[in-house]
């Protein structure tokens, strides 16, 4: 603030009083959004404040949420995939450690080779020369065309790279086999079945809507607590409800950092600022207080923690709710298929564009070697 003296004291007024104009703010939207969608609540009632417009408030927060959500959570199944196998050791015949830890030594020492040559002249080198650049890999193309300081940048960031990869070979090395042979298939086997499983559970409760079976997730269901359960199986079904409710947890968060549009608000150690700490307490907060909402809309569960902030309005649609449901599965379905094909395709276009070259180099016609004939003086009688 403008007038006080630099401190902690400074930094509370102005936290407080952001935080004041922050919800005015919000108050004064919801108002206005409430007032536009309902003629009942068209005045301003401060006595009935926390039965109308908080309750819509959150309605309009977790439905913005579960939209991120619906993006976040099929990418979090596929990224998940990447980090097990990024962290447990695979199989021999999956991976071989030795010869993986070998190349990164390798490439370790080349770029220790490449960014001592930067360093002393500004340029990069390879010693020896390659014949031609790997057209496979955008970025040694693009460390080609660099020079000076973000050569010298670009070339320690790989190093980085590289020496954390061998690092983490290098305790791989020693792992046993028990570890190397069983927790990795487990582990995957293990995330494929509750992935398996939340899609059936998804796509059973798509039908059942469909038919007219389940009834919107708007209502819940009335039980007593200990004498009767909300799951047909009993207490396993509550057991794979749990489950599944965690693992869509870990998955958002997994996924939420994937999502194109929220890739820069990712942290990092020593380089985050305070603006990117808060908006990621906020989105964290928006996607806690979707998650009930997330697992009630795709039949996971009809257990309901929120009473009366659980009676979401836009949760009685059947248009919304089938909707969510549909492409849910779908975008899951086909994030799966991408992980699971990507390897396969992208060996399939390197082997097309390689053939390709070969067919253009041979149709290409053979230049005749330039010589250099002697020249022939006559000489005139």
């Amino acid at each position: 603030l403008t007038g006080c003296k630099r401190g902690v004291k400074s930094r509370i007024y102005e936290t407080c009083t952001v935080l004041m104009l922050l919800a005015f703010m919000v108050f004064g939207l919801t108002y206005v959004i409430a007032t536009l969608t309902d003629d009942e609540h068209s005045s301003l009632e401060f006595d009935s404040f926390g039965m109308n417009y908080l309750p819509f408030l959150y309605s309009c927060i977790s439905f913005c949420g579960v939209l991120v959500l619906l993006i976040s959570t099929p990418l979090g199944f596929t990224s998940l995939f990447g980090i097990v196998s990024r962290y447990l050791v695979k199989p021999q015949f999956l991976l071989n450690v030795e010869a993986e830890y070998y190349k990164s030594q390798m490439e370790e020492d080349l770029l220790k080779r490449r960014l001592a040559n930067a360093i002393q002249s500004g340029k990069s080198y390879l010693r020896p020369e390659p014949m031609t650049i790997g057209l496979d890999d955008p970025d040694e193309i693009s460390i080609f065309g660099l020079q000076n300081g973000a050569l010298q940048s670009t070339l320690q960031k790989k190093l980085k790279d590289i020496q954390s990869r061998r690092a983490q070979l290098e305790k791989q090395k020693i792992t046993s086999s028990f570890q190397r042979n069983i927790v990795y298939p487990i582990a995957m086997l293990a995330l494929l079945a509750l992935t398996v499983v939340t899609v059936l559970i998804v796509l059973v409760n798509s039908l059942q809507l469909l038919i007219g079976v389940k009834a919107l997730p708007k209502s819940t269901a009335q039980f007593t607590l200990g004498l009767t359960s909300l799951s047909k199986l009993g207490t396993v079904g509550a057991v794979v409800e749990v489950l599944v409710i965690f693992y869509l947890v870990v998955t958002s968060c997994v996924g939420l950092y994937s999502v194109p549009f929220l890739k820069h608000l990712r942290p990092r150690k020593h380089k985050t600022p305070l603006s990117i700490l808060i908006s990621n307490c906020a989105l964290l907060l928006i996607l806690s207080s979707a998650l009930p909402l997330l697992a009630r809309t795709l039949g996971i569960t009809n257990f309901d923690l929120l009473g009366h902030f659980g009676k979401i309005e836009w949760l009685g649609n059947f248009k919304i709710v089938f909707m969510y449901n549909l492409l849910f599965a779908t975008v899951t379905t086909l994030c799966l298929a991408q992980k699971l094909t990507a390897p396969v395709v992208k060996e399939l276009l390197v082997r097309v564009q390689s053939a390709f070259r070969m067919i253009t180099r041979t149709e290409r016609p053979a230049r005749m070697p330039f010589r250099l004939c002697p020249s022939v003086i006559i000489k005139e009688d």
